[in-house]
């Protein structure tokens, strides 16, 4: 019986577990925005909310350990140089997951991840489109 065993395995070895994590941790941090199944997501937040905690620190020591778990140098400098303070006075919960609902191949439920202190960019009208709107108006 797995009592009080918090780990989700996601039918991995923990080796593919730690890779998968870090690989998926890099890209959100690149991204800012995430989209994967939602006991990944889940699992993905725990990991995110520890290394933005780490690197709230600020540390040598602090950056050595996020960058074991991580395996690069450039997420790592942007973990601590921009997403590290902005959320310096955020005490927790970093991060948000939106469910999307479910995958059409396998029926997976899906879900996005995204920072809490960065606020989604607007997308930008297309020239055509605003050209068009100015013969017309």
């Amino acid at each position: 019986m797995r009592h009080g065993k918090s780990t989700k395995k996601l039918g991995r070895t923990s080796a593919h577990r730690k890779a998968l994590l870090a690989a998926q941790l890099c890209a959100f941090i690149e991204a800012k925005r995430v989209r994967t199944t939602l006991p990944k997501a889940k699992m993905l937040r725990r990991f995110a909310e520890k290394m933005v905690t780490l690197a709230k620190k600020k540390t040598l020591a602090a950056r050595r350990h996020v960058l074991a778990l991580l395996r690069r140098r450039l997420c790592v400098a942007k973990l601590f140089d921009e997403i590290a303070p902005a959320c310096a006075e955020r005490a927790g919960g970093y991060v948000r997951i939106v469910k999307l609902g479910r995958r059409l191949s396998d029926s997976a439920e899906m879900a996005v991840l995204e920072w809490v202190d960065s606020a989604p960019e607007p997308k930008k009208k297309k020239a055509k489109a605003k050209a068009k709107d100015e013969k017309t108006g």
